[in-house]
């Protein structure tokens, strides 16, 4: 569910929104409500029996889970950026292209 929504929103909040601290502070706000429905949803699934995303050991740490999600939330803050850069750039283009019309 993180990677899809990553995927889907990362981009045009980067592209859309000039300003660049905003878009990431909206994708984190974003990232941070599907992360923790997600985390809750995985965490009632392993309590129902399921190990797939949890090991069965409650001490031990899952850190195959962790660094998951850290390389989605890094490649997604990434991916906002790197949208505003091309948007930028699109901007600067379709200005310095433009006609004067009035002479």
């Amino acid at each position: 569910m993180e990677l899809i929504v990553t995927l889907l929103t990362a981009v045009p909040i980067g592209y859309f929104i000039r300003q660049r601290l905003v878009a990431v502070l909206t994708f984190i706000a974003l990232h941070s409500f599907v992360f923790s429905f997600q985390s809750v949803q995985l965490t009632r699934e392993w309590v129902g029996g399921d190990t797939s995303a949890y090991p069965k050991d409650p001490d031990s740490i899952p850190w195959g889970y962790g660094l998951v999600n850290l390389v989605l939330y890094a490649g997604g803050v990434g991916l906002v950026v790197l949208a505003g850069h091309l948007a930028d750039r699109r901007r600067q283009r379709r200005s310095n292209n433009a006609v004067e019309l009035a002479a």
